[in-house]
């Protein structure tokens, strides 16, 4: 099948081009500004805007995440923690249509009793829907993302040295990580002071050893200071931006930039730490009319661990983060939808993050980056995040420009993955 995209304002991943019809054939974009194949089948795209597929870089996710992700346009997720791994989704997802696609870094490297313990206490907060999810899964996935979820899944391997915890990283990778997870969270932002951390030496050894088997080694970090042990210790990027500014700030983003790490700042999240709901987005039909009651409930709600904290500071820590060169990438550390985990829904949050980017000081078309070539091109995912020849027609049309109006991205008119419009 031929599908001719016409008369639309391309924005290529990486800037607005010339061309304005984009041909697709099978899964693949064919040609950009070329001629129109004579049984082509003819979007009409007029007053609208082609965007790459979007990619959120940092979820814990789950079937039915992946299926309202991909309902705003977000064709991509790259679940932090969880069960879909290589093997996880050649176990879970063969057959499973209308869903983004999905990489995984499996288990985090973590403490007894570390994060993300903390998060979930209590029986009884995991929407039903979601344990069906998780019976479907084999018992290790399954582990994998109530570990995730800090969820009555009992406690981490005990790592007590930098040989173990190479076993562990190798474990992963002979699952079919895509990536590592580190975690470095001593609990403060997250009302749990006190969780236990690994030294450096074995968050160091976890690093060598992902590198050793050329995989990314990502922090979870949520402190300035949490930030430099990550950097010191060579990780490639953050999963996240430090909530906190102290005075050493500058220095921070100077060794960030030097070790050329990328960070995903999640502003969503912080936003949500510090005790901010996502009302407005909430009561955005665009994003009402595709979400369940339950996450309607989640997005209005808040972490709130992290009252003293400030969204302008974080605004602050991001924008001197991206004038000083680091790749800053959009993600929204989404999970499940719990009031207690709340300001965040799968796909939706997407939109969100790069609204705040921009709120921040980005403009459209670096926020737009951020959620597409940047994120691609990080991750070397190298068949999308771009409108060019050859890639996956990992497409998404949206009325009005994007590029001038940030928000105009959740006006969406179509999406298409692997060329198939869904």
């Amino acid at each position: 099948m031929i599908t001719a995209i016409i008369n639309a304002r391309i924005f290529d991943g990486e800037q607005v081009i010339g061309a304005s019809t984009v041909v697709i054939e099978g899964d693949q974009i064919v040609s950009i500004g070329g001629e129109i194949p004579e049984h082509a089948t003819i979007i009409d795209a007029k007053g609208g805007t082609l965007l790459p597929g979007l990619i959120d870089a940092h979820v814990h996710t789950y079937v039915e995440g992946l299926r309202d992700a991909l309902k705003f346009g977000v064709t991509t997720e790259l679940e932090m923690m969880g069960g879909f791994t290589k093997s996880g989704r050649e176990a879970q997802l063969q057959g499973i249509e209308d869903i983004a696609d999905v990489r995984s870094a499996g288990m985090g490297v973590t403490p007894p009793g570390g994060h993300p313990d903390e998060l979930m206490p209590g029986d009884g907060e995991i929407p039903e829907f979601v344990l069906k999810e998780l019976e479907k899964m084999s018992e290790e996935d399954r582990n994998a993302l109530m570990a995730a979820h800090a969820h009555d899944h009992g406690e981490a391997p005990a790592l007590a040295n930098p040989d173990e915890a190479k076993a562990f990283v190798k474990e992963q990778v002979s699952q079919g990580a895509d990536y590592i997870k580190i975690m470095i969270e001593e609990g403060t932002v997250l009302a749990a002071p006190g969780l236990p951390v690994f030294g450096q030496e074995i968050l160091r050894a976890a690093v060598e050893e992902a590198h050793r088997h050329h995989k990314l080694a990502i922090a979870h970090v949520l402190t300035a200071e949490s930030s430099r042990q990550a950097i010191e210790v060579g990780v490639d990027g953050l999963a996240h931006l430090f909530i906190d500014r102290p005075e050493a700030t500058a220095d921070l983003v100077n060794k960030i930039a030097d070790a050329g790490a990328f960070v995903t700042p999640c502003l969503v999240l912080n936003s949500s730490i510090i005790g901010n709901p996502a009302s407005e987005l909430a009561q955005d039909p665009r994003v009402s009319s595709k979400l369940s009651p339950e996450w309607m409930d989640t997005l209005n709600a808040s972490f709130n661990t992290y009252p003293q904290g400030s969204l302008e500071d974080n605004y602050r820590n991001v924008m001197d983060l991206h004038r000083a060169g680091v790749d800053i990438l959009v993600g929204t550390d989404v999970s499940v939808p719990v009031p207690s985990l709340g300001g965040l829904a799968h796909g939706a949050s997407v939109h969100h993050e790069m609204q705040l980017l921009v709120e921040a000081g980005f403009t459209p078309v670096e926020a737009l980056q951020s959620a597409t070539s940047k994120t691609a091109r990080r991750f070397s995912l190298d068949d999308r995040g771009r409108i060019v020849e050859g890639a996956r027609a990992d497409l998404v049309l949206v009325d009005g420009d994007p590029t001038a109006h940030i928000s105009d991205t959740l006006s969406i008119r179509a999406v298409w993955q692997r060329g198939i419009r869904k």
